[in-house]
């Protein structure tokens, strides 16, 4: 017998139910960002790996831990991207995308790759949602794409999320709160774990993402970095705060949210759930103002997001499909011929049709069809073939009328 090929481990088929609700909340992610301003985006699934070593920071959990990274045959290293930014400040800098007169505004969604353990809600093959926006250092801009986030949240009926924000600072004040931050953990080491004391020599911020719980309340006690901040971070903290409240949008000060990647600075957010368990984060994001000229190219500031589309889906309600498709049912070869005729014609119109061609009674069709959850199935044998008059069966109602060609599309839009 021979062995059964399964799905990779941290990996997950999406088949075609869920993936209609998948097509909604993309959908509607997609015409959310387009309102405001952004404009998609597609670059290459793989880069070299010296771009996300590069990018996210050779500290972070994601480059020593995650990475899908291989030689291909010329020999060179390349990998799986495992988040997206990094990709998108290339992307501008390889075609010089910030002398074009468009604003510097990119949305994409897609799949990225990272080796963690799998759990619920965590695969090693996710799909994200990410925006991006370059060129803009008004705190402004900070609470308009948290505003944004709010907005497409409410518009896909999602509730029960608290926003979080922070700022970690610059290169300018942060050394100073580092320094603070590993005497801190230095006293405390021998009660964190073996990945922690590594971090407090290589980056003690990671700390705070450690997802040991012990660590996690021990790092409670560390310094907070928003008693550090310099004079212009300050100030952008303030009135990034400030437009939230202009914006109506109820926030919560975390001072220990630092986020997973070495780049941020200034501004970080997060929109957490309850309804998620422990990891409770749909989506975070955060300014990286240093990022496009540590890439060689212009000094260019950015801020952006990313949302997990598969947390953010377990938390959509789920909608029952309202527009409806035909089911044809026939009997004979020139009953199918017909019916084939017939629906070639609606799926012009815009509907939804389906034949199965199967030989199959009248009965077991129509048996079909109610499994299948039809809105109308579309009768047609000798009888119908030859006097040009249908049978449509409203499967709701249970009541069927005869129709001509003309009039089957002018019945279904009149309803019961």
């Amino acid at each position: 017998m021979k062995e059964k090929i399964s799905a990779i481990k941290g990996t997950k088929d999406i088949l075609p139910k869920e993936a209609r609700k998948w097509q909604r909340v993309e959908a509607i992610a997609r015409r959310v960002f387009e309102l405001y301003g952004y404009r998609e985006i597609r670059t290459p699934i793989f880069e070299a790996t010296e771009l996300f070593e590069k990018g996210t920071g050779q500290t972070s959990d994601i480059v020593i831990k995650e990475m899908y990274t291989f030689h291909d045959k010329a020999g060179r290293s390349l990998t799986l991207r495992p988040e997206y930014t990094p990709s998108v400040v290339r992307s501008i800098i390889e075609h010089r995308l910030y002398l074009m007169p468009e604003p510097l505004r990119f949305y994409y969604v897609g799949p990225m790759f990272r080796y963690d353990k799998p759990q619920k809600g965590r695969y090693r093959q996710f799909d994200q949602g990410d925006i991006e926006v370059f060129g803009e250092m008004d705190p402004a801009v900070d609470a308009e794409i948290v505003e944004m986030a709010n907005f497409l949240l409410k518009k896909l009926s999602v509730t029960g999320v608290e926003i979080l924000v922070n700022s970690v600072g610059c290169s300018a004040c942060r050394p100073t709160y580092l320094k603070e931050l590993r005497v801190g953990a230095e006293k405390a080491r021998d009660s964190l774990c073996p990945d922690c004391q590594r971090k407090i020599k290589t980056n003690p911020l990671r700390i705070f993402d450690c997802k040991v719980e012990s660590c996690r309340e021990i790092a409670k006690g560390f310094p907070k970095i928003t008693k550090y901040l310099c004079t212009e971070c300050e100030e952008h903290f303030h009135k990034f705060c400030t437009y939230l409240e202009f914006y109506k949008l109820p926030f919560k000060l975390e001072p220990h949210l630092v986020r997973g990647i070495d780049y941020y600075t200034k501004t970080t957010f997060e929109f957490v759930s309850k309804k998620l368990g422990a990891q409770d984060a749909i989506l975070g994001g955060g300014r990286y103002d240093d990022m496009m000229k540590e890439f060689g190219g212009p000094d260019i500031c950015g801020i952006g997001f990313a949302i997990g589309m598969g947390r953010l889906i377990s938390v959509v309600p789920s909608k029952k499909r309202k527009e409806g498709f035909l089911y044809l049912a026939y009997l004979g070869e020139e009953a199918k011929k017909t019916g084939m005729e017939l629906v070639q014609l609606l799926r012009s119109k815009g509907l939804e049709c389906l034949i199965e061609f199967k030989e199959r009674s009248l009965k077991n069709q129509m048996s079909r069809a109610n499994k299948l959850g039809a809105t109308w199935v579309l009768i047609v044998g000798e009888d119908e073939v030859r006097e040009g008059k249908y049978q449509l069966k409203n499967m709701a109602t249970g009541v069927q009328k005869e129709a001509t060609r003309e009039e089957i599309l002018e019945m279904i839009q009149e309803g019961p």
